[in-house]
């Protein structure tokens, strides 16, 4: 197993209607080395009459690792609900029960990079030694890698970091030179990897094909591979790499063809182009 990059199955690609055991044994047998889960997934798991020893042993079963952890949103509004506030701390909690050092997290909201920054730094201190892992999205408050470098820097916090997606990259139109000399190697946590399809949906949905028409590593028109050359001359060392491929057609074929799809074709993209992550 690759312990410092593990390649990990986001939660999304196996879709909403899998149980926790289901999720693992997929992802096993694909080949993955980590699941990754966000807060819903893991409620989810106690809503099956799971217990945390229970998912840990499950884990243990079948020798995989949680290796992601998701979704804290909504942290730069002034008045915080008691729902949001809940589900960050079962975001922490997870991170403790899985030993995961990073939290994967959007905005959409558009704020000023100011205010971003603050609250960033707010989110930081309560996060601790957990990583924060900010990840620009095209149709969010943070829509590119230029936003999102200045709102992690401007937080002064060594716990604020980025996390890059090959969709997000590609549907926000940035060049792949770009992240050569913007942000230092170490400041990007963990990488998610996909592709996309030829057209982009219109603007205003643009969300829509981002969580429902994704294509698999090297399958679509993103050049997946230049993605990944682009991380590796910089030399990034990701705590994990994420495939990410949110894709109903993959999901409407079962969880073991859309893991083991999505498996193989990310690993044949790396072999050419990212080796050191399968090392």
């Amino acid at each position: 197993m690759s312990k410092q990059h593990p390649l990990t199955i986001s939660s999304y690609t196996l879709g909403t209607k899998v149980t926790f055991e289901e999720r693992v044994i997929a992802a096993k047998n694909a080949g993955y080395e980590g699941i990754g889960l966000r807060a819903e997934n893991y409620i989810a798991a106690l809503q099956e009459g799971l217990h945390d020893e229970d998912i840990l042993n499950i884990l243990k079963k079948h020798n995989m690792k949680v290796t992601e952890v998701e979704y804290i949103t909504l942290w730069a509004d002034d008045e915080r609900t008691l729902e949001q506030q809940m589900k960050e701390q079962i975001c922490f909690k997870m991170c403790e029960l899985f030993d995961v050092k990073q939290i994967n997290c959007g905005l959409m909201e558009n704020y000023s990079i100011e205010h971003t920054a603050q609250k960033l730094k707010e989110l930081c201190l309560r996060a601790g030694d957990i990583i924060i892992g900010v990840e620009p999205m095209p149709y969010s408050g943070i829509p590119d890698l230029e936003k999102g470098w200045k709102v992690v820097e401007a937080s002064g916090c060594d716990n604020a970091k980025i996390i890059l997606d090959t969709w997000h990259w590609v549907r926000a139109n940035q060049p792949f030179e770009k992240v050569i000399d913007m942000i230092p190697a170490d400041k990007i946590v963990s990488v998610q990897i996909n592709d996309v399809q030829a057209r982009p949906y219109a603007k205003e949905v643009l969300r829509d094909e981002s969580m429902h028409d994704r294509v698999a590593p090297g399958c679509g028109y993103g050049d997946t591979a230049g993605f990944c050359k682009m991380l590796q001359k910089k030399g990034v060392k990701p705590n994990a790499v994420g495939v990410e491929v949110i894709c109903d057609e993959y999901v409407e074929k079962g969880v073991d063809f859309a893991a083991k799809y999505t498996y193989d074709n990310a690993v044949k993209v790396l072999k050419e182009a990212w080796p050191e992550v399968l090392a």
